[in-house]
């Protein structure tokens, strides 16, 4: 039996929908940020010493951990080593130092001893979107969770980060930080 006109046009008006609501939920591209002031090159502010403020929060919006971080970057060219350390509110301690290597055009890559890969990212205008996957410690066990990192440069000092932690596509909460980079004699 031969589908109807109307079942036919029914089924097309069903598929464009579920088309431009998946469109709607498509989140925002680096280069929507290109045009953005100040621009942010990592090799100029991730170079020198950096102090951070931070937070994780689940799933549903609860605080369940408050952080600092100094860091210091150096770059060598292209290459580049950022040396991460971390203070969170329970008292506990951790170390990340991440190898970083500039590709040209604004892409990035990122490897780290607790990262699963590589890392990989783009920069346009005064943003740094970032991914990669996390080996994190959970309860005795180790999870890799997915990181959907952006950052945004507000001025000369500050970058804003914000990060979505997913395992298996499910949203497990949010990192929130604050980078600043003092000024320059």
């Amino acid at each position: 039996m031969k589908p109807s006109t109307f079942a036919i046009a029914r089924r097309a008006a069903l598929c464009l929908a579920a088309a431009a609501l998946l469109a709607g939920c498509a989140g925002p591209e680096v280069q929507d940020y290109a045009r953005e002031q100040p621009v942010l090159d990592l090799r100029e502010y991730l170079n020198g010493p950096l102090t951070a403020h931070g937070m994780f929060t689940d799933r549903a919006g609860r605080v369940v951990k408050r952080f600092s971080v100094q860091m210091t970057g150096r770059w060598d060219g292209d290459s580049g080593m950022l040396d991460e350390h971390f203070v969170y509110s329970d008292g506990t301690t951790q170390r990340r130092v991440w190898h970083l290597k500039h590709l040209g055009e604004g892409r990035y890559t990122g490897r780290a001893d607790d990262v699963v890969g590589e890392a990989t990212g783009q920069t346009a205008g005064n943003a740094f979107h970032w991914k990669y996957t996390l080996a994190l410690p959970v309860d005795g066990r180790v999870w890799n969770v997915d990181l959907d990192d952006w950052m945004y440069r507000m001025d000369a000092r500050t970058v804003l980060n914000r990060t979505a932690m997913r395992k298996f596509g499910l949203h497990l909460g949010d990192i929130t930080l604050a980078f600043d980079k003092p000024p320059r004699d």
